[in-house]
């Protein structure tokens, strides 16, 4: 088992660590294939009742994401590692989505992309003051990703769709305005936590005591930041335009400081990203199972990995980090129907993604 996650199965619980700490714990493709691997195997072991999945105590972040300058190196040559890459991952957030033992996510720090993609299936998300969520995606060409077209559709008010193009961090009380998180515990009573689920593990009934006992320890949080009622209503009302254009003159037409900000950012995004992601958000909403969702967001990762924008995104922000990437097309109105569609095709024969 790799060193960059850590494992361990007793008294009922199997305890899954990711342990990257320089990274941010960042997936790579063998983090997610051994995972996979140990998962599979509790899934059927008799003396694992419960799930917990956390990060290395004492480092900074759940996780960051994904091995993005990995996937924009592949997808600059012939884009094999990314797809196996994309491949395993989506086939790990496919088995936790559909895992039937409860988990357990400790998402005590930065929770974006990747870690999203693990955290979200899990039954119980136990958020403290150090957890910032966001989907940022758009800003480097890419897309929200790893269930991000299941989970995002489907949060209230259209909140999914707004942080979906504008990658917002979400934290305090916004996490559960958008059902991000389950609970939430300040990092002083999170031993306490573990003590909780470690004994809930041991029992007949793990997924009800879980329940109880993580309920009786779940403290007040903090007010919200950015879903303060009068922005939420916002989004519900700018958000649920029927293109991207329909949500820019949406905001032009909103006299308020928030709009402005929001524009700003949009501004800054991959127009073809943001017409991809609008898409994806959409398809997703009507998307029958997790597995559709994921097929769908293989052909989209497996194509855009060696478009421009991701390429040009990742120079600019991770490898060069200039902040000042030169999108093709540079405006929405050049980015046409005919490319977006060709993102979205289905793979030829035996490409396309399957679970396990």
């Amino acid at each position: 088992m790799s060193s960059d996650i850590l494992t361990a199965a007793a008294n009922g619980l199997g305890h899954i660590t990711l342990n990257r700490p320089a990274a941010l714990h960042a997936l790579n493709t063998h983090m997610c294939a051994n995972m996979i691997q140990v998962l599979l195997a509790w899934r059927d072991d008799p003396d694992v009742h419960a799930i917990l999945l956390d990060h290395a105590q004492g480092t900074r972040g759940f996780c960051a994401g994904g091995d993005i300058r990995m996937i924009a190196e592949s997808g600059a040559s012939d884009s094999k590692a990314a797809r196996e890459f994309f491949f395993t991952e989506y086939r790990l957030n496919h088995l936790l989505f559909t895992y039937p033992k409860p988990i357990v996510a400790l998402i005590d720090g930065v929770t974006m992309g990747g870690g999203v993609g693990i955290s979200m299936p899990a039954r119980f998300r136990i958020a403290t003051e150090n957890t910032t969520y966001a989907m940022p995606e758009t800003g480097i060409g890419l897309f929200p990703d790893v269930g991000g077209g299941w989970y995002l559709p489907r949060m209230p008010e259209h909140i999914g769709i707004w942080v979906a193009l504008t990658g917002a961090r979400l934290k305090g009380a916004d996490l559960f305005i958008a059902g991000v998180a389950t609970h939430f515990m300040p990092t002083e009573i999170l031993a306490a936590a573990r003590a909780q689920i470690g004994g809930a593990a041991q029992t007949h009934d793990p997924g009800r005591a879980l329940a109880s006992g993580l309920s009786a320890l779940h403290e007040p949080y903090g007010r919200p930041k950015e879903l303060l009622p009068d922005n939420v209503d916002a989004i519900d009302r700018i958000f649920a335009a029927d293109s991207v254009e329909g949500i820019i003159a949406g905001l032009e037409s909103e006299n308020s400081d928030w709009a402005r900000a929001q524009l700003a950012t949009l501004k800054t995004k991959s127009p073809q990203a943001l017409k991809v992601t609008f898409r994806q958000m959409h398809e997703g909403a009507k998307m029958q199972s997790f597995a559709d969702e994921m097929r769908s967001e293989y052909r989209i990762a497996a194509r855009v990995c060696a478009l421009h924008d991701f390429q040009e995104g990742v120079r600019a922000l991770i490898v060069d980090k200039d902040n000042k990437p030169v999108w093709k097309p540079a405006a929405l109105e050049a980015v046409s129907d005919e490319l977006i569609d060709s993102i979205f095709a289905p793979l030829p024969p035996g490409e396309d993604w399957t679970p396990l």
